[in-house]
């Protein structure tokens, strides 16, 4: 047991020398690192690699899922009331993972789904704050469409939520969205939350009724109680706004370009 014990202790005390010695992390990617192997003068190097393995992956190496539906909410408008979905998923380690996002909205009235689409991309952490992702996005709704994707994702100094995508679709058009979140503290339980969401174009798109430039701006605000970390139902308003032809467009097809919405849902995790 003891002899057990002193081949952890050492596998700890490489694994320590190598986080903070210079050039850490080029050093613990080799396996001829003498910080990191430096106990196999003791041991047979096949148990104190056992022993590291163990270290690894009660020191933060193990694989995690996570899903999180930071919208599930009824948007109240004057003309239509909906039901809009934001979530995500992800599985992966500290540094690789893969993600699949989805986003939509469908009619509550008439149960018709106006937009929906998903995404399927693997990251990879570029900073201790930010992740590179890249894959495909399809659009279910409205035209199954399908897009590669490259997108940056992470906390941005005053520690605001990023998310901000570019998409290239299969017919060839370019195009990108950016949101933005941050949370406001006002007790342990109660949050409030300004989001902001911006839709953009580099060329016309007429079958999406889609102008060059900066098609579209969701800003809102919900403040939410977090009856348990995992599950937190909110209230907010949004003010939802087209621009330029796009809302020529839509509002020549009978929509709406601009409109302020209630909304009320809950924010979920596991």
């Amino acid at each position: 047991m003891r002899r057990t014990q002193s081949r952890y202790m050492l596998a700890s005390a490489g694994l320590a020398a190598v986080l903070i010695a210079p050039g850490a992390l080029a050093e613990k990617s080799s396996p001829s690192s003498p910080l990191w192997s430096q106990a196999n003068q003791y041991y047979d190097p096949v148990e104190m690699a056992k022993a590291r393995e163990e270290l690894l992956a009660e020191g933060g190496s193990q694989r995690a899922w996570f899903v999180l539906f930071n919208q599930l909410e009824a948007q109240l408008g004057h003309n239509e009331d909906s039901f809009y979905w934001n979530g995500q998923a992800s599985y992966g380690g500290d540094i690789n993972k893969i993600w699949l996002k989805t986003e939509g909205k469908s009619s509550l009235e008439f149960g018709d789904v106006d937009d929906a689409e998903i995404q399927a991309l693997y990251s990879r952490a570029i900073s201790p704050f930010w992740n590179a992702q890249a894959g495909v996005r399809y659009d279910i709704e409205p035209d199954g469409l399908a897009h590669a994707v490259v997108a940056l994702q992470g906390l941005a100094p005053y520690w605001f939520e990023v998310d901000a995508s570019a998409f290239l679709s299969e017919k060839g058009d370019l195009t990108a969205r950016t949101e933005f979140e941050y949370e406001f503290l006002l007790t342990q339980r109660l949050i409030l939350q300004p989001r902001v969401e911006a839709n953009w174009s580099l060329q016309d798109v007429p079958e999406r009724d889609l102008d060059t430039g900066l098609n579209s701006i969701d800003a809102g605000v919900r403040l939410r109680y977090e009856i348990r970390r995992e599950f937190a139902p909110y209230v907010g308003v949004e003010w939802q706004a087209s621009f330029g032809r796009t809302a020529d467009m839509i509002e020549a097809a009978g929509g709406k370009a601009e409109q302020t919405v209630l909304v009320a849902g809950v924010r979920t995790w596991f």
